[in-house]
């Protein structure tokens, strides 16, 4: 059965986890040289001016109405021109490190601000204020695992995902072109990922260990 409640709880974090994601490449890339996120607008954290209709709001709720492992997301991708890059090696690394990195402080922090509520519950349990540090602590969990999820997913080496660019400027030249190539299969190789239920137990693997570091359980 559908749950409304649960669904809000998570689609909230989730919605902020892609705009920050989104926000940081267009911000990092900003500062290397290229104007194009911030002339289209994208460097804000208004999630209207980022969501996706597909990635941002029909995906999430068929995975939570087909009881999916895991809530998934994503937002229009920035803009950005990395030719206009003044530094093109560190700025693609930099750039497609930017959006793993902010989902990582954002799970971070998520994390110490529900070990804190969650110490501090012997002053509100119990009281009126239940009723709003409950769905607090729900959202904050819900915040560390969608952002260790989103960074764990996007750093899969598959291309166009941001593993794949970091990846590649470390290849040899002669190797570069052929890997990038693969990006025309990207998306028929994630489905398989996902079909064969390999991404699962891939981003499972790396997720559950950070998130009981994060939240202290």
């Amino acid at each position: 059965m559908f749950d409304i409640t649960r669904f809000v709880l998570m689609i909230v974090p989730l919605l902020f986890a892609v705009t920050i994601h989104e926000v940081a490449h267009g911000y990092v890339a900003y500062r290397m040289g290229d104007p194009t996120a911030k002339m289209a607008g994208r460097l804000t954290l208004n999630p209207l001016k980022h969501l996706d209709p597909i990635g941002s709001f029909a995906l999430p709720l068929i995975l939570e109405l087909t009881n999916a492992p895991f809530l998934f997301g994503y937002a229009k991708p920035v803009p950005v021109n990395f030719s206009n890059l003044r530094d093109y090696r560190k700025g693609v690394i930099l750039v497609g490190s930017a959006g793993v990195v902010a989902n990582l402080l954002c799970a971070a922090v998520s994390g110490i601000l529900l070990q804190v509520l969650v110490l501090a519950g012997p002053l509100w349990h119990g009281s009126v204020l239940d009723g709003l540090f409950i769905p607090l602590l729900q959202m904050l969990d819900y915040s560390v695992i969608i952002n260790l999820i989103l960074m764990i997913f996007n750093l899969i080496p598959v291309p166009p995902l941001d593993g794949s660019r970091i990846l590649s400027m470390f290849l040899p030249d002669h190797l570069r072109a052929g890997y990038q190539s693969i990006e025309r299969y990207g998306m028929l190789i994630i489905i398989v990922l996902l079909m064969t239920k390999t991404l699962g137990k891939i981003i499972s693997f790396f997720v559950v260990p950070l998130y009981k570091l994060f939240t202290g359980s």
